[in-house]
């Protein structure tokens, strides 16, 4: 039933992580799995649109990725702003913790902060005396693998084009690939999760029932709600685009979607079963990842490894900035 994480372990030559994207969103190389035959493709994602039927209907991730990374006055402590709770409040990683135990107070983001709580998960509350200024001194949280500090072009690629409530601490990397151009061709309509970095820790027990995932905020329109529908009735594909749109669709009860706000701890991994999404385009998961087992749950985790395996014979790039697999 593949509740192991060693299911998820596969090896990944280190050149193949991408550490920029392409010159261009749309030149990236596209995977293209077929869930019943099993018949793997190779395409660009320039050609997305013939693989699509004239009912299909993309949903799309509109969250922002918000410059959420600052250091204080010395460059010795660093803070990943998670979750805004109020003005002058968020919850936040630190690093390292031994420099930000409760009632410590550091300059940063041009204001003081100071550490108010250190909560059970080891994150910290702080408490702002004026809201930070992210814009001036907050950076983009590019993953930890690049293995680089975050420059001007990051603002920019690190953002879907389509991005317009602020929240994420990740970017929605399946939407990475799109221009305006192309999706103006495309039926579409957006939901808002905001990615948090509970979506992207690091499974630790090799029994999966004993992983959770921390809760994310996600909201669906009416609009939204009623273009899903009336798709589904016609008979039309609803092709998720990305893990983090599918996890919206897939916590919502069957029957007729509403228009609703709410938040989802929702980890799926086989044997789950899909009750919203047809078809998935995603990017290329770490090893071990919650991630990766969603798409496992979506196609099965033999064919995604034999997916996988091909990506890394014909030099895929990988991860957020890398080329992606359209799963049909």
């Amino acid at each position: 039933m593949s509740g192991c994480l060693s299911d998820y372990i596969y090896d990944l030559p280190p050149g193949l992580v991408a550490d920029r994207p392409t010159q261009r969103r749309e030149d990236a190389r596209m995977l293209i799995v077929h869930r019943g035959s099993g018949k793997i493709e190779h395409g660009r994602f320039k050609e997305l649109s013939r693989l699509l039927e004239p009912l299909d209907l993309l949903v799309l991730n509109e969250s922002k990725v918000i410059p959420a990374r600052i250091h204080d006055v010395t460059g010795r402590i660093e803070m990943l702003l998670l979750e805004k709770r109020d003005e002058l409040s968020w919850t936040a990683m630190v690093n390292p913790g031994k420099k930000m135990r409760t009632g410590v107070i550091v300059e940063a983001a041009g204001t003081t902060v100071k550490v108010l709580e250190v909560l059970e998960d080891g994150t910290r509350l702080l408490g702002f005396a004026s809201p930070p200024d992210l814009a001036r001194h907050g950076k983009m949280p590019i993953p930890p693998y690049l293995h680089r500090d975050s420059d001007e072009g990051d603002r920019e690629r690190y953002q879907t084009v389509f991005a317009r409530e602020p929240g994420s601490v990740a970017a929605p990397t399946a939407g990475l690939h799109f221009t305006r151009e192309l999706l103006d061709k495309l039926r579409h309509v957006f939901v808002t999760l905001h990615v948090g970095a509970g979506t992207f820790q690091p499974v630790k027990t090799e029994d999966l029932a004993a992983h959770r995932l921390h809760r994310e905020r996600y909201s669906i329109s009416e609009e939204a709600s009623r273009e899903i529908n009336a798709t589904q009735a016609a008979g039309g594909r609803i092709v998720a685009v990305g893990t983090t749109t599918a996890r919206v669709l897939e916590s919502q009860l069957t029957g007729p979607l509403a228009e609703t706000r709410g938040s989802t701890e929702i980890f799926i991994r086989p044997p789950y079963r899909f009750h919203r999404v047809n078809v998935l385009l995603t990017n290329f998961h770490l090893p071990g990842s919650t991630l990766l087992m969603l798409v496992s749950a979506f196609a099965g985790r033999e064919l995604i490894m034999t997916a996988y395996a091909e990506a890394i014979q014909k030099r895929y790039r990988f991860f957020s900035y890398g080329d992606c697999m359209l799963i049909l």
